[in-house]
């Protein structure tokens, strides 16, 4: 085995990785590595000349049986090379014995260490080993040199994205963040378009079906009082079909009653949800905020879809509620998404969404929670721990931009001091968990 080891360079290994396609979970095996690899009996002068035609070469590996016995670098290899006496001390003898005088603070890294955590495990070594080249182990008992140089530039050009991804993920939220706010000013002024005709519906409604009711009162006591029955009033009975009109026109009336109450609901939940930009925390109704979500998405869940609402006995609590209802809104839409798109159910699956709320510490200090639940398809394990992560999505290219997520698991943890978990399981179905802390109950 130690017969295929020499004193050659056996290769400068080049993986001619472009440093510019680097990504933040980029790795260090993904870098330019060197392999320089000698038996430790091999004389120092024969090195010494490898790092004469090669002044790039960062090192040299001694290894032995598929075993690394050490590292030396060319910075200490030249190092003691001038010192007094140090060529003939050492240039006609093995490398071993150089090795033995060096310090033994060799730093060793797998191949699938990240850039960043390798350049700062490389910064914290002490100051006389900043800048000695890494061994890197690329394969079980397969090692190559990394330059410290090379890997603080790839470092460098990762900040540099890092920066560039941050600045275009701030970006995309203030555009969110603008459109959410723009979306509920528009909203703010729809409902309140829509209040004066709804108001003047609702408020006629009484006397409308009172003077209808007078009437027949009136045709009724005029019909007994005179004793007239007459061919032309039984014709014009017939003609307008009287009989019909009388028993038909109360549930006429009654449908424009249910009607106007349903949009007197639909202002009230619009307005509800068009508090996004809302500057200030204020007690609010959770279940007004989540019952309003649910009128919004109501044609949605008319498609086949069981809402099961548990709700618990909840104080109101000082929050804002246009952004919560804006967070309901994304993970209700999510679980109604989930399960339209559900195409391998069984038979008697019937799809549903259970939401449940409780005081989760009824002791002070108290703390809420707000759990949306439903029995589609369920997210792969793979996948779950990126779910909150901003720009990542599920769904087909246009049907998700990868935010609503990120920012709702933004509005309840920065904004609100909460939590927001997810558990999910294939063919079972996902749940969202809401957590709001116990200083924002009244």
């Amino acid at each position: 085995m130690s017969s295929t080891y020499s004193c050659e360079l056996l290769n400068k290994t080049q993986l001619d990785v472009n440093t510019h396609r680097l990504s933040l979970e980029s790795t260090i095996k993904e870098l330019s590595l060197w392999d320089f690899q000698v038996l430790p009996s091999c004389l120092g002068y024969e090195v010494a000349q490898k790092f004469a035609t090669n002044p790039l070469l960062p090192g040299v590996l001694l290894v032995e049986e598929d075993e690394l016995v050490g590292m030396i670098s060319q910075r200490r290899f030249l190092e003691f090379m001038s010192r007094p006496y140090g060529l003939d001390v050492f240039t006609k003898r093995s490398l071993k014995i150089l090795f033995n005088f060096l310090p033994s603070d060799i730093l060793i890294l797998s191949g699938d260490t990240l850039i960043v955590a390798a350049a700062r495990e490389s910064l914290q070594r002490c100051p006389q080993s900043l800048y000695e080249p890494i061994v890197v182990e690329i394969a079980p008992q397969t090692y190559r040199l990394l330059d410290v140089h090379q890997l603080l530039v790839a470092q460098s050009q990762i900040h540099e994205l890092a920066t560039q991804l941050l600045q275009e993920q701030t970006q995309m939220q203030l555009l969110q963040a603008e459109k959410m706010a723009s979306l509920g000013r528009m909203i703010a002024g729809l409902a309140h378009e829509i209040t004066n005709p709804v108001n003047c519906i609702a408020g006629n409604y009484p006397f409308l079906s009172r003077y209808f009711g007078d009437l027949i009162d009136l045709l009724q006591l005029l019909e007994a009082e005179t004793g007239v029955n007459s061919a032309k009033i039984a014709d014009a009975k017939d003609k307008i079909d009287f009989e019909f009109l009388q028993a038909d026109l109360p549930s006429l009336l009654t449908s424009i009653k249910v009607s106007s109450e349903r949009l007197t609901q639909l202002v009230t939940s619009l307005r509800s949800f068009s508090h996004m930009d809302e500057t200030q925390r204020k007690p609010a109704d959770i279940h007004e905020c989540i019952d309003s979500t649910l009128l919004i998405l109501n044609n949605q869940l008319k498609r086949g879809i069981n809402v099961v609402k548990n709700y618990g006995n909840l104080p109101l609590i000082s929050c804002y509620s246009g952004q919560l209802s804006q967070v309901f809104m994304n993970l209700l839409s999510n679980a109604i998404d989930a399960l339209l798109e559900n195409k391998n159910h069984s038979v008697n699956w019937q799809p549903q969404i259970d939401i449940i709320t409780e005081v989760i510490t009824p002791e002070n200090p108290k703390s809420i929670s707000i759990t949306i639940r439903d029995n589609g398809v369920g997210i792969p394990p793979e996948i779950q721990q990126q779910i909150f992560e901003i720009f990542f999505t599920t769904k087909p290219v246009g049907k998700g931009t990868g935010l609503g997520l990120a920012i709702s698991n933004q509005i309840v943890t920065q904004k609100h001091g909460g939590q927001l978990r997810m558990t999910s399981q294939l063919g079972v179905g996902t749940e969202f968990q809401i957590i709001l802390p116990c200083d924002d109950i009244l």
